[in-house]
């Protein structure tokens, strides 16, 4: 097996044994030895693959939510309208949610929060080609008149915003329907981005 791809498939192993800790323990079982245990990978290998073990952690993070945009952008450009394709990439959020629940605690965790404020630009930047779609898409449907003419930030912030608080609260309080969420969000958010 080539350097690169032996390199990649650690990465890999890393990262799947940092989920399943993550799974089973919390941030608070993430350490280097649990995670050098759990993947077989020596801690040299982990530091000269990630830096530290913030790094493991926003690797973790950012595949998940390469994971999460892999489902969104296609439900919202495969919609016929803007009403429909707001519809989709709610209930797709949700559905990312219930079907990975550990996936998307992890993406709204305290310290994915803080790693992601701490290199937004960069991670931003690394999602580029999954987002440039969706800014098009939301550009498409504002020249047809289907969405507000606000910036394509304050567009996904209104459509993705409350969504993201429904999924927090549901992944730690636990008092959210996620079934009443896919009902009613999707029309309230709509009023929300319309035109």
């Amino acid at each position: 097996m080539p350097k690169q791809q032996r390199g990649e498939a650690t990465v890999e192993q890393v990262l799947d044994a940092a989920l399943r800790i993550y799974t089973s323990s919390g941030e608070a079982g993430l350490t280097l030895g649990t995670i050098t245990s759990a993947s077989g990978v020596s801690s040299g290998s982990i530091y000269h693959h990630f830096g530290s073990l913030d790094g493991v952690v926003a690797a973790l993070a950012l595949r998940s939510l390469d994971q999460l945009l892999r489902e969104l952008a296609p439900a919202l450009m495969q919609a016929a309208d803007a009403r429909s394709g707001i519809r989709a990439v709610v209930l797709a959020y949700l559905d990312f949610v219930r079907d990975r629940p550990d996936a998307a605690r992890l993406i709204h965790s305290v310290t994915a929060d803080r790693l992601g404020m701490a290199n937004a630009r960069r991670i931003r930047d690394s999602q580029e080609a999954r987002l440039t779609p969706i800014a098009r898409w939301i550009h498409a449907h504002q020249e047809s008149g289907e969405l507000a003419v606000l910036s394509a930030p304050l567009i996904e912030s209104l459509a993705l915003g409350p969504v993201v608080a429904v999924v927090r609260r549901w992944l730690t309080v636990g008092d959210v329907d996620l079934e009443e969420a896919a009902r009613e969000l999707p029309d309230h958010i709509w009023r929300s981005v319309s035109a």
